[in-house]
């Protein structure tokens, strides 16, 4: 390798569990020596125009440039008079998207993750982020934020409404609510970057650098486009070009939350081989890993039911781990601190719905907008179901870092 690399960083690319059928379907192979080394590097690899921003924003003073950060991210740089030149350097940079951004495609793809409705949600929940647990690594970053002292349903509420944000309609949009939610996600990721590297239990050599590149191409990819993966054996049936579209909304949302160009998809193909050997680098259990996922799968009892909460919380958690189960398998399911089994009635069972959903929305006048907002209020739903009448607010389940800022 061209430089020293962390020690969790294997040997040889381990196995994923739930991609592999998806990677052979898909003509995927292992990562090349050239890509293996270089997953390894960008465990040490931040985000240099934030992190640089964030730098002269603590030496300057918080209480100064926050609010003007906040006028920047609210209406833009040229709301702010005289802007320091760091802040103008940054701003400018984001506010002139890349070359080969295509809006018809980015709000395209906004409309087709809102068509996936709860199931889509439901696959990044008990696939993309319980499974998530079993990158020990990532782990020891956000163990040391203080984010599981509000709950995994709370810290789950906020990565669901940055997503919420962004597949709103023209979320993405100059200025737009998913615009802004994501450069704030940027925004925590640099302070936590800050705070939990400065920490003198935080092994850089074993570890590499909190929410380091490799890290954030996975949760990226895994947060937007693991749910149409994980949707589709579930009866959601979508057309190429919205798997394109979704591809091209993950390229665009990855620019600029800060993920490097290597790491951001061309198209679905890309996208999923990104998530495949970037997952090949990080799957590493240990004892965070049930520490973490087993407080999660029990997390349905407590959520916020209309009525007979004691069933209905018993019947969801039997729910979450059936998709768990079935897209996991039972060896990541034991390393999760779970039951290796649970039959696969809910996936099954959502085939047909979902299917019939699905060609509806494709031949009926007007079926797309529908399912769309049909999709959307299933998803708010699943949020009120999490928090109750709460607002989630993104940010708020890492306290530790974001009182360090």
């Amino acid at each position: 390798m061209n430089q020293p690399v962390p020690l969790r960083h294997p040997a040889a690319p381990r196995g994923v569990p739930g991609l592999r059928p998806f990677a052979l379907l898909l003509g995927l192979r292992k990562p090349s020596t050239e890509q293996w080394c270089e997953l390894g590097e960008s465990l040490l690899v931040g985000d240099e125009p934030m992190d640089s921003l964030v730098d002269w924003m603590f030496r300057e003073g918080m209480d100064r440039t926050r609010p003007l950060f906040e006028q920047a991210l609210a209406g833009g740089i040229a709301s702010v008079s005289d802007a320091p030149e760091p802040l103008r350097e940054f701003f400018v940079r984001v506010e002139n998207p890349p070359g080969w951004l295509d809006w018809d495609k980015v709000h395209h793809g906004e409309r087709v993750f809102r068509m996936g409705g709860a199931d889509g949600l439901y696959i990044a929940r008990d696939v993309s982020f319980l499974g998530g647990y079993l990158a020990s690594g990532f782990n020891k970053t956000l163990i040391r934020t203080g984010a599981l002292e509000k709950g995994p349903a709370r810290r789950f509420a906020e990565t669901l409404q940055w997503a919420l944000d962004v597949t709103s309609d023209g979320g993405m949009a100059p200025l737009g609510q998913g615009y802004r939610s994501t450069i704030h996600v940027r925004l925590i990721h640099a302070f936590v970057r800050r705070h939990v590297a400065a920490m003198p239990d935080w092994d850089g050599v074993e570890w590499g650098l909190p929410i380091n590149q490799t890290d954030m191409a996975a949760t990226l990819v895994g947060a937007l486009i693991a749910p149409f993966v994980g949707a589709m054996p579930m009866g959601i049936v979508p057309m190429p070009r919205d798997l394109d579209a979704a591809a091209h909304l993950t390229r665009y949302v990855g620019w600029l939350i800060g993920v490097q160009d290597q790491f951001l998809p061309t198209g679905f193909r890309d996208a999923v081989r990104i998530l495949y050997h970037s997952l090949m680098a990080i799957t590493n259990p240990d004892e965070t890993t049930p520490q973490l996922a087993v407080p999660m799968a029990d997390d349905p009892l407590s959520w916020h039911y209309r009525n007979l909460p004691g069933l209905r919380g018993r019947f969801a958690r039997a729910q979450h781990l059936s998709i768990a189960s079935t897209f996991l398998g039972p060896n990541a399911m034991r390393q999760l601190g779970l039951s290796a089994y649970m039959p696969p009635w809910y996936p099954l069972a959502r085939i047909p719905a979902n299917a019939v959903r699905s060609l509806l929305a494709r031949i009926l006048p007007g079926g797309i907008d529908r399912a769309a907002a049909h999709g959307r209020r299933a998803q708010e739903a699943f949020l009120h179901t999490l928090i109750g009448t709460e607002k989630a607010v993104i940010g708020a389940s890492a306290p530790h870092a974001n009182h360090a800022a």
